[in-house]
């Protein structure tokens, strides 16, 4: 069962994604790169405040991932269950499926989960105890990374970028703003969640763990996954139903960001940048209504700039490696 569960992964690392890849050092080396930096994305996604998206532009994998979401095409399993009476439908099947971009997705989504399953029951605790400090390390990081999402674009500043800019910084502190609204636990509550926060998730500033709380439903499904973890599955439909508006949301969203992209780049990215100027709103109006101890403040601060720092070095010494 083992060998077949191995071969099976080799086959969709190395055998799919457009191509035969070697089974070398250096594939092995850009997969575990990509696991490195799912840990990242899940640990910024299940923070209110720290968006995923931000991660992945910082490490250089933002336009990566919209593409590989792009690619997930579900049209393989009609097509499949169409061969059953047309076999010329398993051969359709069979090219959409492997041009899925699964060596890309199946590293980088493996880190996402264990970083989810891994601070589960850390997040929580922590905001309580210490919101100031939580918030000054959420500032920093974002912070390191609006300078290093500008440097992407600091060669095209215009009139209209600047405006995109300002666009996207009232929008974000428009979105941090908000105040949660009560709502139900309902499934059709917690697809509707799912499909806005996953989207929330790839918008470099955007916090889908923010937007989940907004909706009322954070501390809800944070106390499912809880159970989950401890072999509680009473609730664990939640959790199913939650993936599935994600899938759904992600998938038409991403495509969205495909084309403007392609066909918009710099204005989308001068828009993504505003959105994370506009998000330091929320832990900058918590480390105001919550002073704490001054130093320990800007500490705290100073160590999520540092660590979106060496997240870039370290990626970028680990990609240069790979090229070699």
């Amino acid at each position: 069962m083992v060998g077949r569960v191995r071969n099976l992964l080799f086959c969709l690392l190395f055998r799919f994604d457009g191509g035969i890849l070697k089974e070398n050092k250096s594939s092995y080396r850009n997969l575990f790169l990509l696991f490195f930096k799912g840990l990242g994305m899940g640990a910024a996604d299940i923070i209110p405040g720290v968006s995923g998206g931000t991660i992945a532009f910082i490490t250089g994998i933002y336009e990566d991932l919209i593409e590989a979401i792009h690619s997930i095409n579900f049209l393989f399993v009609v097509y499949f269950f169409k061969g059953f009476f047309d076999k010329a439908y398993f051969r359709k099947s069979y090219e959409i499926f492997r041009n899925i971009h699964f060596r890309f997705l199946i590293p980088l989504v493996s880190g996402i989960v264990v970083a989810f399953l891994f601070l589960a029951n850390i997040i929580g605790p922590l905001r309580e105890m210490y919101p100031t400090y939580s918030a000054a390390f959420f500032l920093g990081l974002v912070l390191a990374s609006v300078v290093y999402v500008y440097r992407s674009i600091s060669e095209h500043v215009s009139f209209k970028i600047v405006l995109m800019v300002i666009i996207g910084v009232i929008v974000g502190i428009g979105v941090v703003s908000l105040s949660a609204v009560q709502t139900s636990h309902s499934y059709i509550v917690i697809l509707f969640s799912g499909v806005i926060t996953v989207c929330a998730m790839i918008l470099p500033g955007v916090s889908g763990a923010f937007i989940l709380w907004f909706l009322g439903q954070y501390d809800f499904m944070l106390g499912v996954l809880r159970k989950a973890i401890a072999l509680d599955f009473s609730q664990a439909f939640f959790i199913v139903v939650y993936v599935i508006g994600g899938i759904v949301g992600l998938l038409v969203f991403a495509r969205l960001l495909s084309f403007l992209l392609h066909r918009f780049r710099v204005m989308t990215l001068a828009f993504l940048l505003g959105l994370m100027l506009g998000a330091l709103w929320r832990p900058v109006d918590i480390i105001y209504h919550f002073p704490s101890n001054f130093g320990i403040t800007v500490l705290t601060g100073l160590v999520g700039m540092g660590i979106v720092g060496m997240f870039c070095l370290f990626s970028g010494y680990l990609k240069k490696d790979v090229q070699r």
